[in-house]
């Protein structure tokens, strides 16, 4: 059974949470402070502490040093985003502010355990502890489980001549994995050849990579020596090789298979010693099913497959990240020591980066540019915190399209809103629910902006929710 440990100075919030989170399978334990905390537990015991921020004696903050490798959850009734952005900066691993719905609660819990398993969790699955950072890996920044795991396979991996295929969505860093894997192999001192498949028109691929002899066609002036003899002795780089056209996949399935290549236009083939890196965005399985890439050759270069995790889903990593280039690209660019805002921190971590560690990247490189002082905000680095958060309540609410202007073909209307409309839809069905206030957390907007929107998409209050919310108020302070 999972352990939790709670440790808050307030008896009733205490004692609520961990009734909740026994009613959801968990094994709960309680302290007050962090001083009874470190006294009566064995922190390192626990798969997830959870810890009011403002404690007697220390911060909740302080387990953070105090536990390890467990991953701690502050919870802060001030709902402030300084204290939280500050609380993340020190290794907490999320936030939540007080009063907390329960479901938001147990879905927190729930994804935490699940993306940060205690060294607990690991002891018992694998037999020995994750380590705390990998050894033998250089050029790769990550510390959440899905890079420890790459990690891991890069150092297994790369001492063979076996062919490697790495995996993950454009802007992860494919090429970074393939120099990582060549830099710790036998070929280190070898040469490296990177070559973008789909960069190259489908007409001349085949002579880039395989060569040709002087008059093998129009032009070929001279013979020329292909990028595979060239890397002879070293590795080859083939990125996005879900390009490569079907006649050029036949001539790097004979290379594979016989280690030799022949250039265009010669009848005697050469024998090369040639380790092969291939990486795609794409799925080659279904490509090969729907026969848009050849099966024999997706078997071949199928040996070692290495997966790289989207941006969105590496956590702590994002901001770890973020920090590391907003201050390497200061130093390049000439600027002094530079911070992210509280708002840039949350629109960092917040939004969902479809263009990855490449987006990021650019995106930090245009703030230092615009930036006029020492401190980037959100609006420097091209994220609208507002439409970010009203998206990520139409994920939680299970709209997972973005906005689009409506055609007939559609029959969902809550895909048809524009983000003006939905607003416009959410304030009107929820006002009779919930304050002012809670309308605007939800939202994640302040109540002067929402008030904003209110008068200019001509949104009244409803008084009759409004009077049922003040008497509820009334009657919570008698």
């Amino acid at each position: 059974m999972l352990k939790i440990l709670i440790v808050e100075d307030e008896t009733v919030i205490r004692t609520a949470l961990r009734r909740l989170l026994e009613r959801n399978g968990y094994q709960v334990s309680e302290s007050g402070s962090v001083q009874e905390a470190e006294s009566s537990q064995d922190l390192e015991e626990f798969d997830l502490i959870i810890s009011d921020l403002r404690l007697p004696g220390a911060p909740g903050t302080d387990l953070i040093r105090k536990a390890g490798d467990v991953p701690v959850l502050i919870m802060t009734s001030y709902a402030s985003l300084r204290s939280a952005v500050d609380s993340m900066r020190m290794g907490a691993v999320d936030y939540i502010a007080k009063p907390f719905d329960h479901g938001d609660m147990i879905a927190a819990v729930q994804r935490i355990i699940a993306d940060h398993p205690a060294p607990r969790q690991s002891q018992e699955n694998n037999g020995a502890a994750r380590p705390s950072k990998p050894s033998g890996v250089t050029g790769i920044t990550g510390n959440c489980p899905a890079m420890h795991t790459l990690f891991a396979h890069i150092r297994k991996v790369a001492p063979t001549d076996s062919t490697v295929l790495v995996l993950g969505e454009t802007g992860t860093g494919k090429e970074i994995v393939a120099r990582s894997v060549h830099s710790h192999s036998k070929r280190a001192d070898k040469i490296l050849i990177s070559v973008n498949c789909a960069a190259i028109p489908d007409t001349l691929i085949e002579s880039e990579l395989f060569g040709y002899e002087k008059g093998a066609f129009t032009g070929a002036n001279a013979s020329r020596m292909g990028l595979i003899e060239a890397a002879d002795g070293g590795t080859l780089f083939l990125d996005e090789i879900g390009e490569l056209p079907m006649e050029a996949q036949a001539r790097l399935l004979r290379f594979i298979q016989e280690g030799e290549i022949r250039r265009i236009g010669s009848v005697h083939s050469r024998k090369v010693d040639v380790r092969l890196i291939c990486a795609t965005h794409r799925n080659l399985q279904s490509l090969a099913a729907e026969g848009d890439f050849r099966q024999d050759l997706f078997y071949r270069i199928n040996v070692l497959q290495l997966a790289l995790p989207p941006l969105r889903d590496r956590g702590k990593d994002i901001l770890h990240l973020a920090e590391t280039m907003l201050q390497s690209q200061a130093e390049r660019l000439g600027k002094g020591p530079m911070r992210l805002s509280p708002k840039a921190i949350q629109a960092i971590t917040t939004y969902q980066w479809p263009g990855n560690v490449r987006e990021l990247e650019h995106a930090i490189e245009r703030a230092v540019i615009l930036s006029d002082s020492d401190e980037i905000d959100n609006d420097t680095l091209g994220i609208d915190l507002e439409l970010v958060n009203i998206n990520r309540i139409r994920g939680q609410q299970g709209i997972t399209q973005t906005p689009r202007k409506s055609s007939p073909g559609n029959t969902d209307p809550l895909e048809d809103l524009s983000l003006e409309d939905y607003f416009q839809r959410f304030v009107m069905e929820h006002q009779d629910s919930m304050s002012e206030t809670e309308l605007a957390q939800k939202l994640g907007v302040s109540r002067k902006c929402l008030w904003e929107r209110r008068q200019r998409l001509g949104i009244p209050r409803n008084r009759q929710g409004a009077a049922s919310q003040g008497r509820k108020v009334a009657a919570r302070g008698k």
